[in-house]
């Protein structure tokens, strides 16, 4: 006899096959199939999850006669797994990452919508070279700049700084930008190398950042202020970590533009860059440690990707 928490997997696992069948039956000139990795809840998931998660898709692609590949996945971590694949995965195949904001049973649940969708741009011919894509409530993102933005709403994925590169349309998919932005493919086979993040905020002490120090971490996160500044009594906490090699990379807290080293007083970012601190440019501290994991775990040079 299973527990609650068994029969739960299996209505979860029974749903998800209902709505592929629906689907089948309205897509009759796509053939889908279905793989169930996992039935845990996205805010379990750990890197290394996310890595055999990229394995297994890159598995899928090296298939012929697989165009596409779609991914469906809790809300809470979803930009997470989409950033680290399109970093990781070397293809032209679409790989689209969906999931839905409303369980189920809930009134207006917009799963059977968002994998419809998500399906549809998987088997487009327009979505080739595009990278790994973000498709809920029918908008098109790039995984590079996609943010979950509301805690409800089912318009939280959102590309606040330049907006989605294209929408679906009843089952037309329909492009109207580009996303530019460097290309990584990093493939390490484990990720071995721990990095953390440390949030700045105001008055805040250096405690966090010797404690991150003594614990032998590999790489920190910091998340700053604005343009990339932080509290003057920070810094040399900072040295400290720079000495025993750890990998300081400059984030910020405000969800769109790029660090700069704009301001040269103390804790100003033209003087972290001096001391040696790298730069995440746009990205969110979030998909930034995913990426020094990666970079770190592949023994490659942090300083080649953080500029």
């Amino acid at each position: 006899m299973g527990t609650s928490h068994d029969l739960n997997k299996t209505i979860i696992k029974d749903n998800h096959l209902e709505l592929l069948a629906l689907i089948q039956k309205r897509l009759t000139n796509i053939n889908l199939t279905h793989h169930i990795y996992s039935m845990v809840p996205s805010p379990s998931l750990t890197p290394k999850d996310i890595l055999e998660i990229a394995k297994l898709v890159d598995s899928f692609l090296e298939v012929e006669n697989y165009d596409g590949v779609v991914v469906t996945h809790g809300t809470d971590t979803l930009e997470e797994t989409a950033f680290f694949l399109d970093a990781y995965l070397n293809t032209k195949k679409p790989v689209v990452i969906t999931g839905s904001m409303r369980n189920y049973d809930e009134i207006g649940y917009d799963g059977f919508s968002n994998l419809f969708s998500s399906i549809l741009v998987a088997a487009a011919n327009e979505s080739y070279q595009r990278g790994v894509l973000v498709c809920l409530n029918d908008e098109i993102n790039a995984s590079f700049e996609v943010i979950k933005t509301h805690t409800l709403s089912l318009d939280t994925f959102k590309s606040l700084e330049f907006g989605p590169l294209g929408l679906v349309d009843e089952e037309s998919v329909l492009y109207f930008r580009s996303a530019d932005y460097q290309k990584y493919q990093i493939k390490p086979q484990q990720l071995t190398k721990r990095v953390e993040i440390v949030n700045v905020v105001s008055g805040m002490s250096d405690e966090l950042i010797r404690h991150y120090v003594n614990q032998n971490v590999d790489g920190l996160i910091i998340e700053a202020f604005g343009r990339g500044n932080v509290p003057a009594n920070l810094i040399e906490s900072f040295k400290l970590a720079l000495e025993k090699g750890i990998v300081l990379v400059l984030t910020s807290r405000c969800p769109m533009g790029r660090i700069r080293d704009s301001y040269a007083y103390p804790g100003g970012g033209y003087q972290l860059k001096q001391i040696g601190l790298l730069s995440g440019n746009s990205l969110p501290s979030y998909k930034a440690r995913l990426l020094l994991m990666m970079v770190l775990s592949a023994g490659l040079n942090p300083q080649d990707f953080f500029k």
